[in-house]
């Protein structure tokens, strides 16, 4: 635009005015203009996170007994990652680690959160545990777990929100007491976030009538019961597409935590009759049936982009908070992964992890680099445009440079941890450091595990011995990252009692 000369134009006080405020006006309305495209421009999230399923229960993953034609899409339009991690080998501290880019043992949410109706009489407390817990008949005493994850954590709701997203979290939450569900979160809209670790129902109106807990007897907090019979996964989705009907003309992020796979494995019983055959029990085929139901959710958000012309505008990112529940091969089977749900081997944290954005993602694309639950919070908020937070450390690196190259840019990184400071399983609390493909699993009673990822993806044949130097190495490596971490680690019993 040309400068007004001023001091040379023989213009009278009314003319001056006139064209400043003319001028002033174009500009303006240009700057308005740019903003609300900009805004336009700028792209949808759509974070799905499937409670405990498995990286085999998906037919593009490689099974033949799953139908998933939707999931798949993702995967066939987008880029699939062979080596995708959660977070924990169980569900709240991924979700933690899903909502900051920071790692379970870094927030300190390192084992799944009690629910309040869990804890007896013990209500909710000032602040959250620190005293050590542990019996006489253990060598450790370990790290209590905490209640909720702590306010001053910045999640992806309370990062995207402040610069100018809508935000809703869909489905299961389990991060913490009513003063933590989502809303207390940074999120705009929350349906049926809360404690819950498992809904009391996957029919409508959601609930156990006759528990002993009022909660439980009154269904899901934020989601109350509208159609009898209703399928809790199918609401889930007529929720998210609602809202993305509702805010179709801005930017949004909704994060659909599905409450399914998790047990207790209910179906519809039309669904769950298509899987019966021989060799699969009726828990297998309602469980098929509850995998069934994730891909029409799937469905039918995808038809609602399309419908919209949001597909472009529209990354989704699908993936699991940890691996299959596999005892036995119920309800699923995670094989050739060794084990399952809770426990440090493959099966318990390797899951899905499905990536689509057209026009900015080559479909059909695959990458075997190493990513984790860790690296959703700086990909999302990079895909955005969003700073991440200065004032703290963000453990996950942001996926848009291997993404945009088709799965070809490396990360900068060679290694992922996990540190589970509890028992569980035999031998107790664990850490874990994953470095190239050797895998190093150190028990805290003292036992160590090496595997060769590569040569040994069934973690058959422990190298511990036969590579002492390499295990010296990697045990140094882990407890060096977790005390960068202030990771909280397991201590002496002094009342053992052998």
């Amino acid at each position: 635009m040309r400068r007004l000369a001023f001091a040379a134009a023989p213009y009278t006080p009314l003319i001056l005015f006139t064209l400043i405020s003319l001028t002033f006006s174009v500009n303006t309305d240009k700057n308005c203009a740019s903003a609300i495209e900009a805004q336009r421009t700028r792209p949808n999230v759509i974070l799905i996170v499937v409670d405990d399923m498995g990286w085999m229960d998906l037919s593009c993953q490689g099974s033949d007994y799953y139908k998933t034609p939707n999931i798949d899409r993702i995967a066939e339009e987008g880029l699939r990652f062979t080596n995708g991690y959660a977070a924990c080998a169980v569900c709240s501290p991924t979700r933690a680690a899903l909502q900051t880019g920071r790692y379970p043992a870094r927030i300190g949410v390192t084992d799944w959160i009690r629910s309040l109706f869990q804890r007896g009489n013990l209500g909710t407390p000032e602040k959250n545990p620190t005293e050590y817990v542990g019996g006489r008949n253990r060598k450790l005493l370990c790290p209590p777990n905490p209640f909720w994850m702590e306010h001053d954590e910045v999640t992806l709701a309370e990062a995207l929100g402040s610069n100018g997203y809508k935000t809703a979290y869909i489905g299961k939450w389990h991060l913490g007491d009513e003063a933590w569900y989502p809303p207390g979160q940074g999120y705009d809209e929350n349906r049926g976030g809360c404690d819950y670790g498992q809904p009391p129902s996957y029919f409508d109106p959601y609930n156990q009538p006759k528990h002993r807990h009022p909660m439980i007897r009154a269904g899901i907090p934020s989601l109350p019961g509208r159609k009898p019979g209703e399928f809790l996964t199918h609401r889930e989705a007529d929720e998210a597409v609602q809202l993305i009907r509702q805010w179709k003309d801005e930017p949004f992020f909704i994060n659909l935590g599905h409450y399914a796979v998790h047990t207790p494995i209910q179906a519809i019983d039309e669904v769950a009759a298509k899987y019966k055959q021989e060799g699969k029990s009726d828990v297998n085929a309602k469980y098929a049936a509850m995998v069934e139901s994730i891909d029409d959710s799937t469905k039918q958000i995808l038809e609602t982009l399309r419908e919209l012309h949001l597909d472009d505008r529209t990354m989704i990112i699908f993936t699991s908070d940890n691996g299959g529940l596999d005892n036995g091969g119920r309800p699923t089977e995670n094989a050739p992964l060794r084990s399952g749900k809770g426990y440090a081997y493959e099966g318990g944290i390797r899951v899905p992890f499905l990536v689509r954005w057209p026009g900015q993602i080559k479909p059909g694309t695959r990458s075997n680099t190493p990513v984790c639950s860790i690296d959703v919070f700086p990909t999302i908020l990079d895909a955005a445009g969003v700073q991440a937070p200065k004032d703290r450390e963000i453990d996950g690196l942001s996926l848009m440079p291997l993404l945009k190259s088709g799965g070809q840019t490396p990360l900068d990184r060679d290694e992922l941890i996990w540190h589970f400071p509890h028992y569980r399983h035999a031998p107790g609390p664990y850490s874990i450091l994953r470095k190239g493909n050797w895998k190093l699993i150190q028990f805290d009673e003292g036992i160590s595990e090496l595997y060769d990822l590569e040569k040994d993806l069934e973690e058959s044949n422990n190298l511990a011995e036969q590579e002492p130097d390499k295990v010296q190495m990697m045990k140094d490596r882990l407890s060096a990252i977790l005390e960068s971490i202030d990771a909280k680690r397991p201590i002496a019993n002094p009342d053992f009692a052998d």
